[in-house]
């Protein structure tokens, strides 16, 4: 049985000799037939030229570099594209998930599943807001989407070929795989571990990436949000025939004027921040669909060995 291993990377230099080291062992404690493909996103620093070291003296070692950065989920689709082994395993680059862990995911693959993700028990090094922001949207997400997105999970998991060939058979400009894995089905269990802090250097997800990565869970899973401009619609649409009744009520039945400014621009303010609000989320999901009908390429590969 051969093992692939995916890791996306970064700007990862004074860690990469390491998580090749750990990565390597890792693979053999299951096989000895093995590759590790290291997906350079754009880094600016060192990574590539020691990543093609590594490549020169070890034959399982292959490596893709992008001709520029084009983010997290589009490196793993393009190591996903590029894997041969009958299971394959995708894990940062920044040594926060353990490589060590591989062996149990692989254990629990031998009981039967197609899917074994990592479960995270704690989170170190990471900040009070990062937590909480990642807590609610994780169990957000799994509210508002018919398809059971485990939550507090990263990317970091083993999947079987068969998932594989299934993913490349989704080929969506917005990634976020850890939902199309979910959404695929088959077989699927945890591993729960605790997630180190970072080894070097600081994460590349800033608060920017962090909501846009969000906002494609979102709209990738779940047309709620949708739903929900449908029903403010509704809701201010009544809010507003009724304050019309009431003003033609007052006027000839009452025989009295409805005046002041303040009730007027509270209504107009209200109206208007709905309708806002509303176009935004319509128009996010037509930016998507607008990113689909381009046809873009998910990402455009400078150098490769593969």
């Amino acid at each position: 049985m051969k093992i692939s291993i995916v890791a996306p990377i970064y700007n990862e230099s004074a860690i990469l000799p390491e998580l090749y080291s750990r990565l390597k062992s890792a693979s053999l404690n299951i096989s000895s037939d093995y590759e590790l493909l290291f997906v350079n996103d754009g880094s600016k620093d060192e990574s590539l030229s020691i990543i093609k070291r590594i490549a020169k003296e070890d034959n399982n070692v292959k490596f893709i570099s992008f001709s520029r950065n084009f983010g997290h989920q589009n490196a793993i689709t393009a190591g996903i594209d590029n894997v041969t082994g009958d299971v394959i395993v995708i894990i940062d680059g920044d040594l926060q998930d353990p490589p060590e862990l591989i062996s149990e995911l692989f254990n629990k693959y031998l009981e039967g599943y197609k899917v074994v993700y990592a479960k995270r028990k704690s989170r170190k090094g990471e900040t009070f807001s990062k937590k909480l922001t990642a807590k609610v949207f994780y169990r957000l997400l799994a509210k508002i989407t018919s398809v059971n997105i485990p939550v507090d999970t990263g990317d970091f998991r083993l999947i079987d070929k068969v998932v594989v060939e299934q993913l490349k058979n989704m080929p969506e400009y917005n990634k976020f795989i850890r939902g199309q894995i979910a959404w695929i089905g088959f077989s699927q269990t945890y591993v729960e571990y605790s997630r180190d802090e970072r080894k070097s250097g600081k994460t590349a997800f800033t608060f920017r990436k962090m909501f846009k990565f969000a906002i494609d869970g979102i709209t990738s899973f779940s047309n709620l949000p949708l739903k929900v401009a449908t029903y403010m619609g509704f809701l201010v649409s009544g809010f507003a025939f009724l304050i019309i009744l009431y003003a033609l009520y007052s006027k000839f039945i009452l025989d009295r004027v409805i005046s002041g400014w303040t009730s007027l621009i509270i209504s107009t303010m209200f109206i208007g921040g709905v309708q806002l609000l509303t176009i935004g989320i319509i128009g996010e999901y037509i930016s998507r669909i607008n990113d689909e009908v381009k046809k873009r390429p998910q990402y455009i590969v400078e150098e490769t060995n593969v």
